[in-house]
């Protein structure tokens, strides 16, 4: 079992900066391949960014690349996400998952293979 709770988001104006942390509890969490989603009301769920669960592999979503980075700390159990030149559109809850049917260097992008999943936070980005 794996409790994952995000923090750092807030409220930025376009063009400034965020970085979502997401803890995870458990002593298996260096196994576990993780996503950050994201959701606006009325719409689905989407990947923002994943991470294999040794950290080689990553994956942007076209609409954050250049923009946001993600990343892991093994030894903390925390996986960030550093958002840069935010703009309104990335208005959103923002969630990380984790799941544990994970091969070494694969990242796992829709939402249903994921097994674990933290509360949101709130990301707002003001023009």
């Amino acid at each position: 079992q794996v409790q994952l709770v995000e923090s750092g988001g807030g409220l930025v104006q376009a063009g400034g900066s965020l970085r979502l942390s997401c803890a995870a509890s458990g002593r298996t969490f260096s196994t576990y391949a993780m996503g950050w989603f994201r959701q606006t009301p009325g719409k689905e769920r989407e990947i923002v960014a994943a991470i294999s669960w040794s950290g080689g592999r990553t994956y942007n979503a076209d609409s954050v690349k250049g923009r946001f980075t993600i990343s892991r700390d093994n030894a903390k159990n925390t996986v960030y996400l550093q958002m840069n030149s935010l703009k309104p559109e990335d208005t959103a809850v923002y969630y990380c998952a984790a799941t544990s049917s994970a091969s070494y260097s694969s990242t796992y992008l829709k939402p249903r293979e994921y097994d674990y999943w933290g509360q949101g936070t709130q990301v707002t980005v003001s023009s």
